[in-house]
């Protein structure tokens, strides 16, 4: 789950104790256990259990196990664990929410792109 090889390198940690506001911009994972407002966008996004966001998130990949307030646009997927709740939009291209996981608003499920073939004319 949290220690999969599919995840980028750990770059940020917001502690348990911690508040934070602003804008994130990560190439790494990103890992949220604390509070957090505003903005984040990195290759992964993991909110523990006790983590909370209020606002958009732009990521490859989500696991949500703690609460998301606002949008998320995640290029492969988004995950809602058993106890994670998303309020807020999704755009994924797979989404799973685990019994008990709660999931209020759109979810928009983006198409996997091939690249375009160039044409001789």
């Amino acid at each position: 789950m949290f220690g999969s090889k599919k995840h980028a390198k750990l770059e940020v940690i917001i502690g348990n104790e911690t508040v934070s506001r602003g804008e994130i911009v990560s190439k790494g994972t990103l890992r949220i256990d604390g509070r957090f407002e505003g903005t984040m966008a990195a290759d992964s996004v993991i909110v523990g259990a006790e983590g909370c966001i209020l606002g958009d998130i732009k990521s490859r990949t989500l696991i949500a196990a703690g609460r998301i307030t606002g949008n998320v646009h995640s290029s492969e997927s988004v995950e809602i664990q058993p106890k994670g709740e998303i309020c807020g939009d999704i755009y994924t291209q797979r989404l799973t929410v685990a019994d008990g996981g709660v999931f209020e608003g759109r979810s928009y499920m983006q198409k996997n792109r091939e690249p375009e073939k160039e044409t001789e004319e």
